[in-house]
């Protein structure tokens, strides 16, 4: 009988430990055990099966339950209804338009705020004297 065979008769607790002791050892080790363990279904929330054979909650191999997680992870799944698909489409397309519009606003908004407040400055600044007052005199000491 291999080593997996008897961690798998042992259960979770004896791959945790030899992942444990992998890491502890040299940590690649542990690392790959770690990688073993999630490729194989081995890790996560399992149920023990006959003969130590590990299964997936839902009954699903890991690598049908990767493709799965892998197609939620597009953009906009299909719902199955091909009318209602093209109409999310577009009004999302639209959204992201006026979106975009919104923010060039706003930066056109914010550059002409900013041109005021500069031109302000500029005009305060032309406004001053150029001389800049005389010191005052000082105060004669009081005794």
């Amino acid at each position: 009988m291999g080593l997996v065979q008897k961690l798998d008769d042992w259960g979770k607790p004896a791959w945790i430990a030899l992942m444990v002791v992998g890491f502890v050892l040299f940590w690649p080790i542990g690392l790959a055990i770690l990688f073993y363990m999630k490729g194989s279904g081995r890790m996560g929330c399992w149920k023990h099966g006959r003969a130590g054979h590990w299964h997936m909650p839902d009954g699903m191999s890991p690598k049908d339950k990767y493709k799965a997680w892998k197609r939620g992870w597009s953009r906009h799944p299909s719902s199955g209804n091909v009318a209602f698909d093209e109409y999310r489409e577009e009004t999302l397309r639209r959204l992201e338009d006026d979106q975009r519009e919104f923010r060039d606003f706003l930066d056109k908004l914010r550059a002409a705020k900013d041109k005021a407040e500069f031109d302000q400055f500029m005009a305060d600044r032309r406004a001053r004297p150029s001389e800049p007052p005389p010191p005052a005199p000082p105060a004669p000491p009081q005794a």
